[in-house]
């Protein structure tokens, strides 16, 4: 495994983290590439919880990328001092960011993913649930509004915005719906979907797969074997 590129993201990288918090990391490797061609290709993902870390195959991260999943595009748009590992391959990667970026992917993505902590702030009820439950609740409302920041963000401007301007005003919001104003929550998904509909994007309607596809062919090439197979290996 050769790691091209990684950092820290979740609430370290958005200005959320308080003392204690989870710090999450991701990257992209790249498998050899003569093991896709084996009997058992190699992981195209590696994920731990102690540390916190999810590694993607470069293939794999491109898809994910390519689809507008939000955490695995956020990789490429982290400021500069949340990159732990940064190779010439992993700065072209985020030389091509905008590649991978398409507006019905970006609209679907983010509202897709705020609504799933949507359902589950609506499935803990009205707020009366312990102290460990309205903590948890917090959390998935701070997540709902900086999802819903985010991607009105990036389908305006086609710029993501990772380290908040304001984390206060997530903090405060998270604490109201963790208390249980959950129409405060309804409200503002409602809001994001209108906003969504009315923006002006400078997004295409497809991403360039042409260029990533060139990125990745590089990552490919570039792990290959160094030598020749003996004529042995080759049946000579």
């Amino acid at each position: 495994m050769h790691l091209l590129l990684s950092g820290i993201v979740g609430s370290v990288a958005y200005g959320l983290a308080r003392p204690g918090s989870d710090v999450d990391r991701i990257g992209v490797f790249a498998a050899p590439t003569v093991a896709f061609h084996g009997l058992h290709p190699p992981r195209e993902s590696v994920v731990t919880t102690d540390p916190d870390v999810t590694l993607h195959e470069a293939g794999k991260y491109a898809r994910l990328a390519l689809s507008g999943n939000p955490t695995a595009t956020e990789l490429m748009w982290l400021p500069d001092d949340c990159y732990e590992t940064r190779t010439e391959l992993g700065d072209r990667l985020i030389g091509i960011r905008s590649a991978f970026l398409s507006a019905p992917r970006v609209r679907a993505a983010y509202l897709g993913y705020a609504a799933q902590q949507f359902r589950k702030l609506a499935s803990r009820g009205d707020g009366t649930f312990s102290a460990d439950t309205r903590r948890r609740t917090a959390k998935h409302a701070r997540h709902l509004a900086r999802l819903l920041h985010q991607g009105r963000l990036l389908y305006a401007t086609g710029v993501l915005e990772i380290r908040l301007a304001d984390p206060e005003r997530f903090r405060a919001f998270g604490q109201r719906v963790g208390d249980g104003d959950l129409a405060e929550a309804q409200a503002l998904l409602t809001k994001a979907e209108r906003d969504f509909d009315a923006a002006r994007t400078p997004l295409p309607e497809r991403p360039d797969s042409v260029t990533v596809e060139r990125w990745l062919l590089d990552v490919r090439a570039a792990h290959l074997p160094s030598v020749g197979l003996s004529p042995s290996a080759r049946g000579v």
